[in-house]
């Protein structure tokens, strides 16, 4: 989460803490993918593959947190290496002999997948792909004969049969189901909600946050691939559902109740509350779902102001539904409540793959710098730095904020990396005299890059470089290997490869992220307005969760945005702006869905001036000419009704409000006039 403006921000020691922290599931999933690493080191060590590391290194690309997901990108991967390869081989005909051909098949393969990779739904493998078949064809230039070519080509494949197959095998014996995984993400939930009830100052309040601004997080595409798998009953993964809504109207009233609104809420009333919790979380922990709680009423809340009341009435029906499936209704009627926007038809390629610049671009770019990188070291010959063609295909990403913070994480985790792999070839190596030695180390190796590549994106791309780097340095060959040269050779071609792509994202049609912030703003805000309107109350569940989502990635991009270069990055101002709109916007979300469920008919005038207020967003992200502050203002010829009703809650909700239209209104001239220029991302 971005920090509101005005707060203070972790020190550099705070933020890596807590990046490194444990969690629930980290160390399970990092044993795991060492796991793997070790084995696929055994098979092709055994077999005598070229380039085991590449090999190994391919295992963090085909492992995810649960089972399901791994088997399936596996076998994805697995047949889209083979048609791949299928192609090559048909390729190498013509172009063994002849180094323009190839190196213009190189360009024209690495063009289609980049392209898939920023325009389709082979988006998490096609860069991967990419990556192995233009080493693939790379290996052409470097064998005699069509035969040897061949061969090569067959090793191009292993490069992920191997482990692709390895990681299916160890993941269908050991990998966590996804619906374990969801049922232990709630049952956390439910803690650290239970433990900011009873301590609200407490050190547990940032794990709450963390929870509470991560939203539904993964448990939807768990309880999806729960459903795909089908080793669930279709009702178990229905309540569960259900069970992932409810958890978000629950943190957002604990959040309410233990904010800065100033709310008295009794300890004894907490301290039972936080109970209920802790019992609901043990029952999640063992594997089942609670079901038919019921929230006693207690005699302190006799005393309880309305606004608490009402609070506590919203928790009650939260936790008598948590995990209830909805019934369906006998005569449904049509939903008048608006729609916070038309999801789009599913297809291969995405709405905009041919009508948006920016993937041809992408496409163009990465392609660009890879084959750049490959004629400098074939021309330099030099082909111990063939890791910078390489480097190309992990580092670069859709916008130039995301791809220099990739860079600073795949630098840092390269020094690591290289450093330890030093180490370990003066110190460890010698020491290894069989295959089990050498998958030990590889073991220790993964083990630490997993840790730190399950922290989630501010992270993980260190654990990949450290894992990348380590990996070719001390796995060289069929044998323990010394040569210190070749991982002097390979650190400078992964640092060479960062170089050209840090220039070529920088200076050849930047992409900020600046540019999706204020639409993704708007967004927010128009399912603000489609919460405070639903027709019923689940569905107001369903839409706050999505609400939670949204915020946490426009929290994200916000933060990332420091990545960007002065020449794209927005001035501070306009960044301060938009982190204090994001934090109103979050303290909004718990009196909001509170009120509306309680009293619905008093937010029609808030969600009209919410929807005026994402009006006002869209016109400053695309001025017609110089904005001032009266054109962006939220108000207009026909004045904004305030809420009829005039409780407690409405005033915990006018109060922000008022703060967020003068905020909007108050959007500066120049920022709005940058922003003109900007390209969506």
């Amino acid at each position: 989460m971005a920090p509101a403006a005005g707060e203070r921000r972790p020190s550099f020691f705070e933020g890596i803490g807590a990046l490194l922290a444990p969690f629930p599931g980290r160390l399970e999933f990092a044993v795991r993918l060492a796991l793997i690493c070790a084995l696929t080191t055994l098979v092709v060590e055994i077999y005598q593959t070229p380039e085991p590391a590449l090999a190994v290194y391919v295992v963090f690309f085909v492992m995810k947190p649960d089972r399901a997901a791994s088997v399936v990108t596996s076998i994805v991967m697995t047949l889209l290496i083979t048609l791949i390869v299928g192609l090559a081989l048909a390729l190498a005909v013509e172009v063994i002999e002849q180094p323009l051909w190839r190196v213009t098949a190189m360009t024209l393969v690495s063009f289609c997948l980049t392209f898939a990779a920023s325009a389709s739904k082979l988006k998490p493998v096609a860069g991967t792909v990419a990556l192995i078949t233009a080493y693939a064809l790379d290996l052409l230039g470097s064998v005699p004969g069509g035969e040897l070519a061949t061969r090569g080509l067959l090793y191009a494949w292993l490069f992920v049969g191997i482990p692709a197959g390895v990681s299916i095998v160890v993941n269908l014996v050991l990998g966590p189901a996804p619906r374990r995984l969801a049922e232990r993400a709630l049952a956390h939930r439910l803690r650290c909600a239970a433990t900011v009830l009873l301590a609200p100052e407490s050190s547990a309040r940032k794990a709450f946050e963390e929870c509470l601004h991560e939203g539904p997080g993964e448990v939807p595409v768990w309880l999806k691939l729960a459903g795909a798998e089908r080793t669930s009953p279709a009702r178990d993964i229905t309540a569960l559902s259900q069970a992932a809504r409810s958890t978000i109207v629950i943190l957002s009233v604990v959040d309410f109740l233990t904010g800065d609104a100033g709310i008295s809420f009794p300890a004894s009333i907490r301290r039972r509350i936080a109970e209920t919790l802790d019992g609901m979380a043990a029952i999640l922990s063992k594997g089942s779902y609670p079901v038919e709680i019921a929230l006693e009423s207690y005699k302190d809340e006799a005393g309880l102001a309305p606004v608490a009341a009402t609070a506590l009435s919203e928790l009650r029906t939260a936790l008598s539904l948590f995990a209830e499936p909805p019934t369906p209704d006998p005569s449904p009627q049509p939903d008048p409540s608006p729609q916070p926007g038309a999801k789009p038809k599913g297809g291969f390629f995405l709405p905009d793959a041919f009508t948006n610049p920016a993937h041809v671009q992408y496409a163009f770019k990465t392609t660009g710098a890879a084959m750049f990188c490959y004629v400098v070291y074939l021309l330099l010959d030099w082909p111990g730095i063939h890791t910078c063609l390489i480097t190309c295909y992990i580092v670069s990403l859709g916008t130039t904020a995301e791809t220099v913070e990739k860079q600073t994480l795949r630098f840092l985790g390269c020094g690591i990396g290289a450093a330890a792999g030093l180490a370990a070839i003066v110190f460890v190596m010698p020491g290894v005299t069989s295959i089990g030695g050498l998958m030990g180390v590889v073991f220790l190796a993964a083990l630490v890059s997993g840790w730190i590549a399950a922290g989630g994106p501010r992270i993980s791309y260190a654990g990949f470089q450290l894992a990348f780097a380590f990996l070719l340095s001390v796995v060289q060959g069929a044998a323990p290997a010394f040569d210190m040269t070749i991982a002097r050779d390979r650190t400078i071609g992964i640092l060479f490869g960062d170089l050209v792509v840090s220039i070529v994202f920088t200076q050849i049609w930047p992409v900020t992220i600046a540019g999706r912030i204020d639409p993704a703003i708007a967004g927010l805000l128009r399912q603000l307005v489609a919460l405070v309107s639903a027709a019923s109350t689940l569905k107001r569940w369903g839409l706050a969760a999505e609400a939670r989502a949204k915020l946490a990635a426009v929290e994200q991009d916000l933060d990332l945005a420091r990545y960007e270069p002065p020449s794209i990055r927005p001035v501070p101002g306009w960044l301060d702006e938009r982190r204090e709109v994001v934090s109103i916007l979050s303290s909004l979300q718990g009196p909001l869905l509170i009120g509306a469920d309680q009293e619905s008919a008093g937010f029609v005038g808030t969600a009209r001036r919410l929807e005026r207020l994402a009006e006002s967003l869209d016109a400053a992200v695309e001025p017609e000419g110089p904005v001032s502050e009266t054109t962006v203002a939220p108000s207009g010829s026909e004045p904004v009704p305030r809420p009829a009703d005039s409780s407690e809650i409405s005033a915990a909700v006018e109060a922000p409000l008022v703060k967020l239209e003068q905020l909007v209104g108050n959007l500066s001239e120049y920022a709005a006039q940058e922003m003109a220029g900007y390209s969506p991302a």
